[in-house]
């Protein structure tokens, strides 16, 4: 029991992050980064506020597949396993090419 309830609060602790960055900056005047300390998308992106908004709700989608493993792993740490593994690899591919979209639409 007490390594489904590790394995609970790690997703929801990976979770985290990707709710309060899309929470928290999807009103912001400047662009949400996808790389830590990128400084270039401020001349690439013609419309912050649409921007903002698709990314935020990529970011929402990202804690939302990481809280859905937690509770995977919270039911069978085997599934919750799969799935985290799943998350770290084919999820961020995933995710990266709907940010490239995301870039391309508004640059």
């Amino acid at each position: 029991m007490v390594g489904r309830i590790i394995g609970l609060v790690s997703s929801l602790l990976c979770a985290l992050p990707f709710f309060i960055i899309a929470i928290y900056n999807q009103d912001s005047k400047e662009p949400i980064n996808f790389w830590s300390g990128d400084t270039t998308l401020k001349a690439k992106v013609t419309n912050v506020c649409a921007y903002n908004r698709d990314m935020a709700s990529l970011y929402k989608k990202c804690a939302l597949a990481f809280a859905i493993t937690g509770i995977g792993f919270f039911f069978e740490p085997l599934i919750g396993a799969i799935m985290m593994c799943f998350d770290c690899t084919v999820g961020i591919y995933i995710v990266y090419r709907k940010y490239k979209k995301i870039l391309a639409l508004y640059s």
